[in-house]
C-alpha cells in the first residue's frame, strides 16, 4: 500500500485536475449556447436556399449550362475536412479524420484524392497520409461568412476550372449538447433534382431568365453550404467539450473519493500499527 504523502499527492493532483476539468466545461457550456442559437438561426435559411438551388438546376434546359452542376468522370476529388484547432473534446476530430480517410481509401481508392483542411487537428494528422491542398486554421480567430466565403472560393473556382471532378464536405453535424452526426455531403457538382422540375417552371416568372438567376445564386449557396458546415461543426465541438469535460469531472469525482477513502484505510492501519507497538513496549516494561 502506498504511503500516506503519496496518496496526499495524488489527491491534490486530482482535485487540481477536477477543478480545471469543470472549469473548461462551463466555458464550453457558455461558447455553446451562442454557437447553437447561431447555426439554429441559420440553418433553415441555408437549407431552403440549396433545396431551391437544386430546383431550379434541375429545371433548366440543356447541358452544361452552369460549371458548377458538370457531372464528369471521378477522378479529381477534393475532401474538405472540417476539424477543429484545439482538443479535449472526445472523439470528435478523430471521427472526421477516420471517415476522411476512408473515404480517401475505400470509396475513392485509386482516385487523386487531396484534402482541404480546415481545422488544426484534422490538417495535422491528414497531412501525415494524404496530400493536403491547403490548410484554413485560422477560420475560427474571426467566424464569419466572408472568411468562409474566401475558403468556398478556392474549391468552387478549382471545380470550374476542372482540377476535380467531385468536392466532398465531411463535418459534425450539431443535433445536441450530447450528440454530433459524422456527415459526408457532396459540394459539386450540384446535383439537380429532376422531379420536382416541372413543379418550380410553373410556379414562377424568372426575370431576366431563370439561367441567369441559377448563375447569379449558385456561388452564393455554396458559400453559404460551406459556411452552414462551419458553424455546424462549431457548435458541435463546444457539445463534444462540454460532455467530454463533463464526464472528466465525474471519473476525476469518483477517483478522488476512491482515494480519500485508500488514505483514512492507510492512516487506520498506521494508527493501529503505531498503537500496537505502543502496547508491546509497555507489555515488555512490565515483563
Amino acid at each position: 500500500m502506498a504511503n500516506l504523502k503519496e496518496i496526499r499527492n495524488r489527491i491534490a493532483s486530482v482535485s487540481s485536475t477536477m477543478q480545471i476539468t469543470s472549469a473548461m466545461k462551463m466555458v464550453s457550456a457558455a461558447k455553446l449556447k451562442k454557437a447553437q442559437d447561431a447555426i439554429t438561426a441559420m440553418r433553415p435559411y441555408a437549407n431552403k436556399l440549396t433545396e431551391l438551388i437544386q430546383s431550379l438546376s434541375g429545371s433548366l434546359d440543356g447541358d452544361g449550362q452552369n460549371p458548377y452542376t458538370q457531372q464528369r468522370g471521378e477522378e479529381n476529388i477534393l475532401i474538405i475536412s472540417v476539424t477543429s484547432n484545439r482538443g479535449l473534446c472526445g472523439a470528435f476530430n478523430t471521427n472526421i479524420i477516420k471517415e476522411t480517410l476512408r473515404l480517401a481509401e475505400e470509396k475513392y481508392a485509386g482516385k487523386n484524392v487531396e484534402v482541404m483542411g480546415i481545422g488544426k487537428k484534422g490538417s495535422d494528422i491528414l497531412s501525415k497520409s494524404l496530400t493536403l491542398k491547403s490548410r484554413h486554421d485560422a477560420i475560427y480567430d474571426d467566424l464569419s461568412f466572408g472568411n468562409t466565403a474566401e475558403i468556398a472560393l478556392q474549391a468552387v473556382d478549382a471545380f470550374a476550372q476542372g482540377q476535380y471532378d467531385k468536392v466532398i464536405l465531411v463535418y459534425n453535424r450539431f443535433k445536441n449538447a450530447a450528440t454530433q452526426l459524422v456527415t459526408s455531403e457532396q459540394f459539386l457538382p450540384i446535383v439537380a433534382e429532376q422531379n420536382t422540375a416541372q413543379q418550380v417552371s410553373g410556379d414562377y416568372i424568372y426575370e431576366p431568365s431563370q439561367a441567369e438567376i441559377v448563375n447569379e445564386l449558385l456561388p452564393k449557396s455554396l458559400k453559404m453550404q460551406l459556411f452552414k458546415a462551419v458553424r455546424d461543426s462549431f457548435a458541435s465541438e463546444h457539445g463534444a467539450r462540454m460532455t467530454a469535460m463533463h464526464k472528466a469531472t465525474d471519473n476525476a469525482t469518483e477517483l478522488r473519493n476512491q482515494l480519500k477513502l485508500t488514505y483514512n484505510k492507510a492512516r487506520q492501519a498506521a494508527i493501529t500499527n503505531e498503537i500496537l507497538e505502543i502496547v508491546g513496549g509497555a507489555e515488555a516494561l512490565n515483563g
